[in-house]
C-alpha cells in the first residue's frame, strides 16, 4: 500500500471529547479508577534502558500533594552513567526505527491512543493523586495526549508522502524529510501526560528515537505512558525512561554529543540553560543541536469597558485558578479600564470565594494543592509581596499541615511595574491593574519579558482589530479564557522568553524533528536550460 492509501485509512482527526463529570455514572468512573490505581501505591519503578529494567540504585519519592505523608511510587534515580547508556541504546534503536515504514511509526501511534481511550480513567486518576489535578483538569490532560497521538500519527503520513516541489522539464526532484536523530525529552510536572508524550511522539513519529527525563514530581504517569508504549508494540531502545535528578541525568542529556536535539517544557532560567548548553560544541559533535522550548509566561487578559463583566470575571477566574494556576498559559494579570474596575474587581472576588478547596480525590473539589513544598513556600512568598504591592480581595491563607493548599488569592491595585505584575509566580495568584483606556491597556499587557498567551474582552471591533494587529502572544484570544488550547485548534507556543513559538498541536510542528532532503536527477536526452543558484 502507498502512504496516501494508508493514510486514507485514518478518519478525519477530531479532539477527544471530554469526560461530563455531572453524570453519576462518570464520577463513579472515576472513583473506580482512583481505588484501582491506589492498589498499586508504593511500588519501586525501575529505569528502561534499551527495553531492561534496572532496579537497584537509590530511589525518589512520588508524593501525593494533597496528602503529603503519602507516598505513590520510588522510582530509581539515574545516573550519569545510565543517562549515557541510554543515548547509546536510543542511538542503536535509530538506525533500525528510521527506516521503519510511516505505518509501523504512525500505527504505533494510533493503537496507543486506542489503549489510553480504553484506559482514560486510569490515566487520569494517577495525575489526581501525583499532580493535584481536579476531576475535569485530569481528564482534559489525558484527552489531549489522545489528541496528541492522532493528530501527530495523522501529520507524519502527511510528511511522509510526496511534498509540493516545482517542477522542471530536464530533471526529476523530490524534497524528502529525515529524522534528526536521538532526542533528548524533559517534560514538565504541570501537564505531566500530554506534554510529556505530546513531546516524546512527535519524536517517534517522525523516525527519531528517545531518552525521556521525566519530571521527578510526575514520575508515575511518565512510567505508565512508556508502558504503555510498550504494549502499542514500541521496540526496544526507541524510547528509554531515565529517572533522576536534573543535575545528572538532565545535564548528561543535554550535553551529550550523541544528542541532537532537546524537546524541552518547563521554567524560563532552565530553558535558557538549556539554549546555552546545546550551543556549545562537544567532542564528537558534528551537528548544531536543536532546541525545542516551551518555558514560562506572565499572561494577560484585558477587560474593556465595553463588554459583559460577569463573562469577562468568569473567563479571569477560571484562567487564572485552573489547576491552581500552575498553568504556562493561565492568567496571571487582568487589566482592567478604569470605568468598569470597582464592579470587576467586586466580580472576581465573589467568583473566586465561590472555588472549592480541597483534597482533588472528592469529585466536588475543583481547586486541589500546588505541586510541592517548594512551590508553596515561593507562592507563598509571593502572597506576601503581593500584599504590600496590592490590595488582597479574596484568598491569601494557606495551609501546609496536610498538603500543599494555598487558597486562590487575588490582589487588586497593582503596579503594572510591580514584582507580581513583572515575574512568573506560576501559582494561584491573580494581580488586577487598572488602565485608563484601551491603549493603555494594550501597552501594559506587553509590556513583558514573555509573549504566551492573552485575552482581549471587548464587543468593540475595532479594538478586537488593534489587538489582533498589536497583542504580541503566541496565542491570542477574543472574548473568551486563555487558557484551553485543543490540539489542532490552537496550536500552542509564544513569544520572546516564552520559548521558541514551537506550535505543539499544530502543522509546523513535526518540522522541529526533521531535516529536508532534496534529490535532483538529471532526465536522460534532455537538454538542460542555463541554470542560476546555489
Amino acid at each position: 500500500m502507498t502512504v496516501a492509501n494508508e493514510a486514507e485509512k485514518l478518519t478525519e482527526f477530531k479532539n477527544e471529547a471530554l469526560t461530563d463529570f455531572s453524570k453519576d455514572e462518570n464520577r463513579q468512573a472515576m472513583l473506580e479508577a482512583l481505588q484501582k490505581v491506589r492498589a498499586g501505591l508504593g511500588r519501586e519503578h525501575p529505569l528502561i534502558i534499551d527495553g531492561k529494567r534496572i532496579t537497584g540504585l537509590d530511589t525518589l519519592e512520588s508524593i501525593n500533594p494533597s496528602r503529603k505523608s503519602e507516598v505513590l511510587g520510588r522510582f530509581q534515580k539515574g545516573t550519569r552513567k545510565h543517562a549515557e547508556a541510554a543515548v547509546e541504546a536510543a542511538l542503536r534503536a535509530f538506525d533500525r526505527w528510521k527506516t521503519q515504514p510511516i505505518d509501523v511509526r504512525a500505527g504505533l501511534l494510533v493503537k496507543a491512543a486506542d489503549i489510553m481511550r480504553r484506559r482514560k480513567h486510569e490515566f487520569s486518576a494517577v495525575m489526581i493523586l501525583e499532580v493535584g489535578k481536579s476531576f475535569a483538569e485530569a481528564d482534559a490532560d489525558t484527552a489531549e495526549a489522545i489528541d496528541f497521538l492522532e493528530f501527530y500519527a495523522r501529520d507524519a503520513y502527511r510528511l511522509a508522502g510526496p511534498q509540493p516541489i516545482v517542477k522542471i522539464e530536464a530533471e526529476d526532484n523530490e524534497l524528502v524529510y529525515l529524522p534528526l536523530g536521538v532526542g533528548a525529552v524533559i517534560p514538565p510536572w504541570n501537564f505531566p501526560l500530554a506534554i510529556m508524550a505530546g513531546m516524546t511522539v512527535a519524536a517517534v513519529a517522525t523516525g527519531n528515537t528517545v531518552v525521556l527525563k521525566p519530571s521527578s514530581d510526575a514520575p508515575w504517569i511518565a512510567w505508565k505512558f512508556v508502558e504503555l508504549l510498550e504494549e502499542a508494540g514500541m521496540p526496544a531502545g526507541v524510547v528509554n525512561y531515565v529517572s533522576g535528578s536534573g543535575g545528572e541525568v538532565g545535564e548528561t542529556f543535554i550535553q551529550h554529543p550523541k544528542v541532537r536535539f532537546i524537546a524541552f517544557t518547563g521554567s524560563k532560567e532552565v530553558g535558557l540553560h538549556i539554549n546555552e548548553e546545546a550551543a556549545k560544541t562537544k567532542k564528537g559533535q558534528i551537528w548544531i543541536k536543536r532546541v525545542i522550548a516551551e518555558m514560562g509566561g506572565k499572561d494577560a487578559i484585558i477587560v474593556d469597558s465595553e463588554t459583559d463583566l460577569n463573562d469577562a470575571a468568569g473567563a479571569v477566574v477560571a484562567s487564572a485558578f485552573g489547576f491552581q494556576g500552575q498553568k504556562c498559559s493561565a492568567c496571571s494579570r487582568a487589566i482592567v479600564d478604569e470605568a468598569v474596575y470597582d464592579q470587576f474587581v467586586e466580580l472576581v472576588a465573589e467568583k473566586t470565594k465561590q472555588l472549592i478547596v480541597g483534597d482533588v480525590e472528592n469529585p466536588q473539589t475543583n481547586f486541589g494543592p500546588v505541586v510541592n513544598h517548594s512551590a508553596f513556600k515561593k507562592i507563598r512568598s509571593y502572597i506576601e509581596q503581593g500584599s504590600r504591592e496590592g490590595r488582597i480581595v479574596a484568598g491569601g491563607n494557606h495551609d501546609s499541615s496536610e498538603g500543599f493548599f494555598i487558597d486562590p488569592t487575588v490582589i487588586a491595585d497593582v503596579a503594572p511595574d510591580a514584582m507580581i505584575s513583572q515575574e512568573e509566580i506560576f501559582g494561584p495568584v491573580l494581580a488586577i491593574t487598572k488602565s485608563k483606556n484601551f491603549d493603555e491597556s494594550l501597552r501594559i499587557a506587553n509590556d513583558t519579558q514573555y509573549g504566551l498567551t492573552g485575552a482581549v474582552f471587548t464587543r468593540n471591533e475595532e479594538k478586537l482589530a488593534k489587538a489582533r494587529e498589536e497583542f504580541f502572544v503566541g496565542n491570542l484570544y477574543l472574548n473568551r479564557k486563555c487558557t484551553g488550547a485543543l490540539v489542532g485548534v490552537h496550536p500552542f507556543g509564544g513569544f520572546n522568553m516564552s520559548g521558541t513559538d514551537s506550535k505543539a498541536g499544530g502543522h509546523d510542528y513535526l518540522l522541529l524533528f526533521l531535516q529536508a532532503k532534496v534529490v535532483s536527477r538529471k532526465r536522460i536526452g534532455v537538454p538542460p536550460k542555463d541554470q542560476q543558484g546555489f
